[in-house]
């Protein structure tokens, strides 16, 4: 029988004692009244693809799960054996019975790369068979130096990652956004509720400059934003890549409560942490909760002060479900694992294929700035969400 070790101490005694845990330190938004923390089974805990990070992935239509990796070889690579800046992997399986392969680039590819294999992405979906990735660049070919901020493309696969085309617009730094992911919901796109129509949703981090860099004259390295906005955009299903112009931007609720939506300049941040939102983040939909899940860093970059925050929509109102800091970052306590650690994870991301049906179950995966070691890899986790006593029916 596996060893499970709890992370989340406190709220574990709140919810057996029938008392109410007390607020996670720091937290931008009151506690989750349904999920009062993770207990994570870190006798689970599985590595690959080690040198290579960042791996948000999307359940396809094949049954397979599609993640970008970047700066390694991925499966069977190492840090520099089959190193490319930007690679797509195919995780097959359940749980943390995944295998790995690499579908475009990396270490004996099934595909090569194309436009060089250059930049990073922590965004991709599926949608109708197709595969659609959100890019940043890596080298900015007229400055001579790397800027994941400066913009951002939506590229787009009809064969599950083996090619890729790119549009001529982009999302620019310029206009206070950067570093994007997709929401995703369940297999490809299937479950999406209803009152959400036929719109894909997309998170923007607001960056904490238009003008900074992550090297270069004005280097800033990738940060955790501050203060912190995440800004939500929607487009039809069959629009994503047609036009910039397509994107409707979240501008704040009616006297409803209805979400209003416009063109990019009446834009308002629908997720604000005084402590930072970082430089990257996941989102999903888990159906069995019926809630929005969303990931993302705050206070030092790669350092595990990771949040994980639940919403009834996807523009919220945020709860709590977790808020790593500092002083217990997360995977500080991992009884069942001896795989090489430290206090270095910057990204979560929760695949709803590795979700139960009633949504308690999961599979985590996460990356960390191991520069080719230990977090520097593909990671999971198994665990479950710890359901309130008390939460409403």
């Amino acid at each position: 029988m596996r060893n499970i070790t709890t992370t989340f101490v406190v709220a574990v005694v709140g919810l057996f004692s029938g008392q109410v845990p007390v607020c996670w330190a720091g937290a931008p938004y009151p506690d989750s009244t349904l999920i009062a923390g993770l207990s994570l089974d870190w006798s689970t805990h599985r590595r690959g693809a080690q040198g290579s990070d960042n791996f948000q992935l999307t359940w396809a239509d094949d049954d397979n799960l599609y993640g970008a990796w970047g700066d390694g070889g991925g499966f069977g690579g190492t840090n520099k054996a089959g190193r490319v800046g930007l690679g797509v992997a195919r995780v097959s399986g359940r749980g943390h019975n995944w295998t790995g392969a690499n579908r475009w680039g990396g270490h004996n590819p099934e595909h090569p790369v194309q436009f060089g294999g250059k930049g990073k992405s922590w965004g991709m979906i599926s949608i109708d068979g197709s595969l659609y990735m959100l890019v940043v660049p890596d080298v900015i070919a007229a400055k001579g130096y790397r800027n994941h901020y400066e913009y951002v493309e939506v590229w787009k696969s009809t064969d599950h990652a083996g090619t890729w085309s790119r549009p001529s617009w982009r999302f620019l730094q310029s206009e206070n956004l950067t570093i994007p992911t997709f929401l995703n919901f369940g297999k490809d796109h299937a479950g999406v509720p209803p009152e959400l129509g036929p719109y894909v949703y997309v998170y923007f981090i607001g960056p904490q400059s238009h003008t900074m860099q992550q090297q270069g004259p004005k280097a800033a390295g990738l940060v955790v934003h501050k203060p912190g906005r995440i800004y939500l955009a929607r487009v039809c299903r069959d629009n994503i890549v047609r036009d910039k112009s397509d994107y409707e931007f979240y501008r704040g609720s009616d006297d409803t409560g209805s979400p209003l939506w416009g063109d990019i300049s009446g834009k308002q941040p629908v997720f604000e942490d005084a402590n930072g939102t970082g430089w990257c983040m996941s989102a999903h939909y888990n159906a069995g909760l019926r809630q929005y899940i969303l990931c993302t860093e705050h206070g030092t970059s790669s350092t595990g002060q990771m949040g994980i925050f639940a919403a009834s929509k996807p523009w919220g109102p945020w709860t709590t479900v977790a808020y790593y800091t500092a002083a217990e970052p997360f995977g500080a306590s991992r009884l069942g694992s001896s795989l090489p650690w430290r206090d270095n994870v910057f990204f979560l991301a929760f695949a709803t294929k590795w979700l139960s049906k009633d949504g308690r179950s999961f599979t985590l995966n996460f990356t960390g700035a191991g520069q080719g070691a230990d977090n520097d890899s593909f990671n999971t986790v198994c665990g479950t969400f710890i359901i309130r006593n008390d939460a409403p029916k």
